[in-house]
């Protein structure tokens, strides 16, 4: 039998004090509150009395770190999956608010629908969708925990709620250490749920793609 229920984990806060677009950058870890809400996450989904039998993981380390606390209340060790990493983007590691200022980075915001900074959406849904199927038809029964990033799991979500993939990345629903959770009915993934277990007040979350 496949799942009976997934749940995308965002990663918490990360360490970032030049306050840059980290994306797929090496050795961007969690900050001390960032390893609080990852705790804060899966003591949430632990509280739900839902056997969870699989955890998959982003490869970065923000993602790594974050499911260490589902690892030590479940007792499962991650599966890494790079299907459910950040997106590309030619920003990285640049401060947004300066980067837009030069008119050279101008042509990358020809086309948002895309968009043209970045990975494409559609990209990243049939990634996302694949790794979520996948992890889904491999667990015996019970929940799957899936420890990924703001975006891929925002335009998830607007994929299983039919919307358009293009969005004002400001106006997203995705907190740091959020939870939002699937079901799959009839070949198609349904949203039942989304929750922010963490207390985020005076967070810093300006590295997300």
């Amino acid at each position: 039998m496949p799942a009976d229920r997934l749940h995308l984990v965002r990663h918490g806060e990360v360490h970032n004090p030049g306050r840059v677009l980290y994306g797929r950058l090496p050795d961007f870890r969690l900050s001390a509150d960032g390893r609080r809400m990852a705790r804060d996450a899966a003591e949430y989904v632990h509280a739900l009395a839902r056997p969870v039998s699989s955890i998959v993981v982003s490869p970065l380390q923000r993602t790594r770190e974050s499911a260490e606390p589902f690892t030590s209340l479940f007792g499962i060790d991650p599966v890494i999956d790079e299907r459910v990493i950040e997106p590309t983007n030619v920003f990285e590691g640049k401060r947004m608010k300066r980067a837009l200022l030069n008119p050279l980075n101008w042509r990358y915001l020809a086309r948002p629908a895309i968009p043209s900074w970045g990975e494409p959406y559609a990209q990243i849904i049939g990634r996302m969708d694949a790794a979520m199927t996948d992890a889904w038809n491999r667990a015996p029964s019970g929940d799957v925990v899936v420890v990924s990033h703001q975006l891929p799991i925002w335009v998830t979500h607007l994929s299983v709620a039919g919307l358009p993939a293009r969005h004002d990345p400001r106006q997203r629903r995705c907190g740091l250490s959020s939870v939002t959770s699937f079901e799959r009915r009839d070949g198609k993934w349904t949203e039942v749920g989304y929750a922010e277990p963490a207390a985020t007040s005076g967070s810093i979350d300006v590295g997300a793609v």
